[in-house]
């Protein structure tokens, strides 16, 4: 995602004069007797309150929340006031420039106007995200899709062992000797395990396959509850002896867990679906045969040749944030 900054801007960020500046001081004014209080400001202005004028032409409140989602992110970690009036002053460098720039004619001519028209078009598309997609999808729809997902996993079998990790496989042999002969696993792990988990009697919580080391794992899962490594296991880390305490099936994420990697899912197969509708109503026509080539073979569904004109995408080409309140990660997918 690209974002802009006016160069003094960026000058004084790299000064540090935006963290430095008097006017961001945060010490307190003390008051005076009897001299009133300024009333607090519980609620923002309205989008059309004029806050500032440029040679005589007025920015709005709603200008300022637009170059305040525009503003680099290094600027997120500032107080909102000192984010408004970083905003304010890329917002003021740009309506100086761009006068003189009308003035010199770089707003006039066919290639300006079509980096207009493109602009304009990225807009609506990401208004239209917002509005069709973003809001449009509910609590309900994303808990719906949750419980979808659930009931057709399949039961994940998780274990709870112990290991001993030692250098040699002189050193496991021993224990396990020591282990055939009564001794208990938990204190042997707490006097001669090398890694952290020796301070809890080698215990490695429950686990899940694809979460070990491939031996390890192997060795692990073949263990019934109460019986440990008859021989030595090594891998990258060195030489274990693993006891298994329990074997169960493993619960499901909870939805609180997961809802916003949920929420993504449905976001983008309801754009998908909202592009796929756009592309069956509008004609397409690429001159170029080899780039008409190659866009249809990136947009051909999976597992079908390419050629078809309303083939549904595959990718998502990058673009802006379609709206500042929204999170970063519910950013509209992207226009090229």
């Amino acid at each position: 995602m690209k974002r802009y900054l006016s160069l003094a801007l960026l000058a004084a960020l790299s000064a540090g004069t935006a963290l430095s500046s008097p006017s961001f001081a945060q010490t307190e004014t003390p008051a005076v007797e009897g001299e009133a209080q300024a009333p607090a400001a519980d609620a923002a202005p309205a989008p059309d309150t004029v806050i500032a004028t440029v040679d005589g032409q007025d920015i709005y409140e709603s200008e300022l929340e637009y170059a305040m989602s525009d503003l680099d992110p290094q600027f997120e970690q500032l107080p909102p006031e000192q984010r408004r009036v970083a905003a304010l002053a890329a917002l003021i460098d740009i309506k100086l420039l761009a006068r003189q720039a009308e003035e010199s004619g770089l707003g006039e001519g066919e290639e300006f106007q079509r980096r207009i028209d493109f602009l304009r078009d990225r807009a609506l598309h990401n208004a239209y995200f917002q509005e069709e997609i973003l809001n449009g999808i509910t609590e309900e729809q994303v808990r719906a899709r949750y419980d979808q997902e659930i009931e057709a996993m399949d039961p994940a079998e998780e274990i709870n062992a112990r290991h001993i990790l030692v250098e040699s496989e002189e050193a496991a042999t021993a224990l396990i000797e020591e282990l055939d002969g009564g001794a208990d696993f938990a204190e042997l792990a707490t006097e001669n395990s090398s890694d952290g988990s020796a301070a809890n009697g080698g215990d490695l919580g429950y686990f899940q396959r694809g979460q070990m080391v491939p031996p390890f794992e192997e060795a692990a899962f073949a263990l019934e509850p109460g019986a440990y490594t008859a021989e030595p296991v090594q891998s990258q880390f060195g030489w274990h002896v693993i006891k298994v305490e329990d074997r169960r099936d493993a619960e499901p994420p909870a939805f609180e867990q997961v809802a916003d990697q949920v929420r993504q899912v449905v976001l983008r197969e309801r754009y998908l679906e909202i592009l796929e509708e756009a592309r069956g109503s509008g004609a397409v026509e690429i001159a170029d045969p080899a780039l008409a080539e190659a866009y249809a073979a990136a947009n051909a569904p999976a597992g079908e040749p390419a050629g078809g004109e309303e083939a549904p995408a595959t990718e998502e080409p990058a673009t802006e944030e379609p709206a500042a309140e929204e999170p970063a990660a519910e950013e509209a997918p992207a226009a090229q």
